[in-house]
């Protein structure tokens, strides 16, 4: 069975059926999230070592861009248990990359602060030596925006280093950790039911094996691994929802008639012009996603490049076609039935979430210009 053909009664069960009301009451999708637990796809990415599905990025943008169609909270929510696991992958315990792998756990980044903002790879929250029976350091912190807060099981979380040099380090830091506070409900325009809320640690003591990576390795993981992973699956949950507002428009504009004119929305030229332009856009950017994937699948010289243009594209592609799409629908996408409107809403996340669009830019104006990107 193909990774889509066991996402697909998930997504017309479960995903379909209750993302309307996950955004209109702003709800965390459990059910959603229990359900890809039991098909096997929250350990999509895991190695089949521990009991994954041991796929990459390819198969991981395909789940997250069809969620996105029906349930922009879900994709979300998904993208960042996938960052997550691939950092635990690469330098956590086995026994967590067991449970994930089971769908027993639910994980995500808790990267972004109130001290850098969007400037995620410079932490402000701090690690401090701290001695006692299997505790190493104590960390405090203000984070301002974590994806699953409050539902996942454990946060890859960011802080200055230890001792070493660096900007950052690391860390598996377990839900329910005394110090480890979560804030207010997230009550927002879109992805509304994400649970992204600012978190605090107030002493939160690990130890030792709850470091991912070396200490002062944070940018390197922060690059090497997450990078990569959050790129491609953000731009796959805006071309889904691109993709969904185009398909939702063009039902709607052939459906729809004007009486006096006997002749359908569609065949008005602005109208169809519109909702082409809808089309053109979705495609090229799932044109350069697919190219992303391909350059990180062979290891091509552009390949960071690419990484970086494909959330910029995507998400600038998805702000422009549900702008359209409520253009084409004319005062009927006011409404949430037509179904254009919570795609409107859900896809302007995607340029002010860290990495920014606008930082993006001058990440690839670097890259371009041969100068150091970061």
């Amino acid at each position: 069975m193909s990774v889509l053909d066991a996402l697909a009664p998930v997504v017309s069960e479960t995903v379909g059926p209750q993302a309307a009301r996950i955004d209109r009451e702003g709800v965390f999708p459990a059910e959603a999230v229990a359900a890809l637990a039991e098909a096997g796809l929250l350990g999509l990415i895991s190695s089949p070592d521990v009991g994954g599905m041991g796929h990459g990025p390819r198969q991981a943008a395909a789940v997250v861009e069809e969620l996105a169609r029906h349930c922009a909270s879900t994709a979300m929510v998904v993208t960042m248990h996938y960052c997550g696991t691939a950092v635990i992958e690469a330098h956590g315990p086995d026994d967590v990359r067991k449970r994930i792998a089971a769908g027993e756990y639910l994980t995500t980044l808790a990267f972004s602060e109130a001290g850098s903002r969007s400037m995620f790879w410079a932490p402000t929250s701090t690690a401090t030596p701290a001695g006692g029976d299997g505790v190493a350091a104590r960390l405090d912190a203000r984070k301002s925006w974590v994806t699953s807060a409050g539902q996942a099981a454990g946060y890859v979380w960011s802080s200055r280093p230890l001792a070493a040099d660096g900007l950052s380090t690391i860390w598996l830091v377990p839900a329910g950790s005394p110090g480890l506070s979560v804030g207010p409900s997230f009550d927002g325009l879109g992805l509304r039911g994400n649970e992204s809320r600012p978190m605090a640690a107030d002493g939160v003591l690990v130890g030792a094996d709850a470091m991912l990576g070396p200490d002062g390795g944070g940018l390197d993981v922060m690059l090497g691994t997450v990078l990569p992973w959050f790129q491609v699956l953000n731009a796959a949950c805006s071309v889904g929802l691109a993709d969904a507002a185009t398909g939702r428009a063009a039902a709607h504009v052939a459906a729809t008639r004007y009486e006096h004119l006997d002749q359908s929305l569609a065949e008005n030229l602005v109208t169809r012009s519109t909702v082409a332009r809808m089309r053109v856009k979705t495609d090229a950017a799932s044109a350069l996603l697919g190219d992303t994937l391909a350059a990180m699948e062979a290891g091509r010289p552009d390949t960071m490049l690419r990484v970086l243009e494909a959330k910029a594209v995507a998400g600038e592609a998805a702000t422009e076609v549900t702008d359209l799409g409520m253009r084409a629908c004319g005062g009927a996408a006011f409404r949430k039935e037509v179904g254009v409107e919570r795609a409107f809403r859900d896809a302007r996340a995607a340029t002010v979430m860290a990495p920014t669009t606008d930082a993006l830019y001058d990440f690839i104006g670097r890259a371009v210009c041969g100068l150091p990107v970061f």
